[in-house]
């Protein structure tokens, strides 16, 4: 398995800036992996905000809303998988997927490059949803969970700020 790093929190917590930063900073054929399936203009918006942020970076851009699994990078390549959220409520709203099988094709995904990078929102509470929210809330919090116990190093972005639960950053030099 490749070098996993697992950087999570809120949205609008700096983690998609801070896992490029990262990835900017390693060698090898850099990918993004892109999941977000935009349905609305602030989806676009963020979309093209995340363009904006990696223009210069060297990323290959991968749009792959499902089976991340099957993302045409390369062995040695460093990945940045942008986000799990999406990848999940992709594969749960869409396809009838569960979380079992969205973190296995995560998995299949990080035994195939060097280093994977996987951006996740964090600390999402059930309350007063209806059961298919809750579900998917579940399923997301199960699935990060296991990506921190897999992790060669676990960030969680707090306003801006990378605390460093697990690991350090000198792995990926």
């Amino acid at each position: 398995m490749a070098i996993l790093v697992l950087i999570s929190g809120s949205n609008n917590s700096g983690k998609s800036i801070y896992a490029e930063q990262l990835i900017a900073n390693t060698i090898g054929k850099r990918y993004y992996i892109a999941t977000m399936r935009p349905f609305t203009e602030d989806n676009h918006r963020r979309i093209e905000k995340h363009r904006a942020q990696r223009q210069g970076l060297g990323f290959d851009t991968l749009e792959c809303p499902y089976q991340v699994g099957n993302a045409l990078v390369s062995s040695g390549g460093v990945v940045l998988l942008e986000d799990v959220s999406n990848l999940l409520a992709n594969a749960m709203f869409e396809k009838g997927g569960d979380p079992d099988s969205v973190l296995h094709d995560i998995c299949v995904l990080a035994d195939r490059c060097k280093i994977l990078v996987a951006v996740t929102i964090s600390d999402l509470k059930d309350d007063g949803y209806d059961e298919e929210t809750v579900a998917y809330i579940n399923g997301l919090n199960k699935i990060n969970q296991k990506l921190f116990d897999k992790a060669s190093v676990a960030i969680s972005m707090q306003e801006g700020t990378p605390v460093y639960q697990k690991g350090d950053a000198h792995v990926l030099i």
